[in-house]
């Protein structure tokens, strides 16, 4: 997909034109996260946290979120993984104020959210959910696209220029009077990100946003997102139940499991921790699974995780030859 940035010499949103800032994190042995030695994330305020986050569901007597401490720092990718049940769609409607905490906060850009600011948290903390069916409503893609903009009381002119704008970003431009309900599910899931882009929020969550796709659409959503990132420096975090893409998404990976944060580091950290990866009901991604049976055959190989490293690791095995 052709981009052209459609929001550049626009004042407030010079911010989106911010390269998305290179995250080098490191595990400590409590799981947390530590700055990186370069110090970029040093003395800088989180763009979104959490503080000691607990949630029930009613009639549950379990917690669905218990102490959920969470940092997310400007321009990073993060991916939530776990298992169903782990809290991962919980935790995202805590992060604008769809839900309300059974106790702890939720801070976006130093701000606590209320009452008061949850219409404004909303602008800077857009979600997009895992079914688009349950967000794309609107008789028709423009009209879709126009709701959030126009709930935040922008001029009709503003309102046409954001639609413009977020479905070319998108790629569907030439579909405004188009029912969403005779798109492809990976289309309407492209009208739910326009939607919530056009509204023009700093941090995008996004839940399961490859489910039901098949592996083209993948492709392309997450490729717009990555370009979203690198090109408007909108912050990303998504979850997902397919780890083979975590490796070229993420820089960061959050593992829940029955609420709880388990682990939070690199995806090299994560990955390279079967322990824990088995206590959250999930697993490597399959390139990493091949160089595991290597291990376990006997071969002298370090663990890898995307296609270009095991390429790379592989041919220096054959250069090695047996039992080097």
């Amino acid at each position: 997909m052709q981009h052209t940035n459609p929001i550049k010499n626009s004042g407030k949103e010079k911010k989106f034109l911010e390269k998305a800032l290179s995250q080098n994190s490191m595990q400590n042995g409590s799981g947390q996260v530590e700055l990186d030695p370069t110090g970029k994330r040093a003395g800088k305020e989180p763009i979104l946290e959490t503080k000691q986050l607990c949630y029930t569901y009613p009639r549950l007597q379990k917690n669905a979120l218990e102490n959920i401490n969470l940092k997310v720092f400007k321009g990073e990718r993060i991916a939530v993984l776990g298992a169903n049940g782990a809290g991962k769609s919980t935790l995202f409607k805590h992060l604008n104020g769809i839900l309300n905490p059974l106790s702890g906060e939720v801070w976006i850009k130093g701000e606590k959210i209320t009452k008061k600011n949850v219409r404004k948290c909303r602008e800077s903390v857009g979600i997009v959910f895992q079914d688009p069916d349950d967000q794309v409503l609107a008789p028709s893609v423009e009209e879709d696209v126009a709701f959030g903009p126009i709930n935040m009381g922008l001029s009709r002119e503003e309102v046409k220029v954001r639609v413009k704008e977020a479905l070319k970003l998108v790629g569907l431009t030439g579909t405004e009077k188009r029912a969403p309900h005779h798109l492809s599910g990976g289309q309407k899931k492209l009208v739910a990100i326009a939607g919530i882009l056009a509204m023009r929020p700093e941090v995008l969550v996004l839940d399961e946003p490859t489910a039901g796709l098949d592996p083209l659409s993948s492709a392309r959503v997450l490729k717009l997102l990555l370009k979203m990132n690198e090109e408007l420096g909108i912050t990303l975090l998504l979850s997902t139940h397919d780890v083979d893409v975590i490796p070229y998404f993420a820089e960061r990976i959050v593992v829940l499991h029955h609420g709880r944060l388990e682990a939070d580091g690199t995806h090299e950290s994560i990955f390279n921790k079967p322990e824990l990866l088995r206590k959250a009901h999930l697993r490597l991604p399959r390139i990493a699974r091949i160089f595991e049976l290597l291990q376990e055959a006997g071969v002298k190989t370090e663990l890898q995780i995307t296609a270009e490293a095991a390429k790379e690791e592989i041919l220096s095995l054959m250069q090695k030859g047996p039992g080097q």
